[in-house]
């Protein structure tokens, strides 16, 4: 089970203002956007980022709200050769495409932005 905090708003009046949370397993992460965005991301993709976001919690100390809009907003699965020609990513020096496969992969992870690579995609953080 992960530590993923899901607000949900309590319904009394006199208890106006406070949030239950409950921990989310990774198969409930991947059913929230099957619900919300089933195309966003591929069943990979989402085992991944669920793992990414589980471990940024243990690393901050912050928990993350599973809000699967903001999620879709602030990450992206895309193929190496659209994330090459959205962020101008000079590929003149790569011989074959693993080489640019592997210049976009240092490309976002010098950014910070990197999740992990789901066959010739990305999944990673939008900037």
């Amino acid at each position: 089970m992960c530590p993923l905090a899901w607000a949900l708003a309590w319904g009394s009046s006199t208890l106006k203002g406070f949030d239950m949370k409950t921990t989310v397993s990774v198969s409930d992460f991947r059913d929230a956007f099957q619900k919300l965005r089933p195309n966003q991301f591929s069943y990979v993709a989402l085992s991944d980022l669920f793992e990414y976001l589980e471990n940024w919690e243990e690393s901050s100390g912050d928990e993350v709200e599973l809000d699967v809009i903001a999620i879709c907003c602030d990450f992206a699965e895309e193929t190496w050769q659209y994330l090459a020609e959205s962020y101008d990513i000079d590929l003149s020096n790569c011989d074959d495409d693993e080489e640019k496969q592997q210049a976009v992969a240092d490309y976002l992870c010098d950014r910070g932005q990197y999740v992990s690579t789901v066959g010739e995609s990305f999944v990673y953080r939008q900037f």
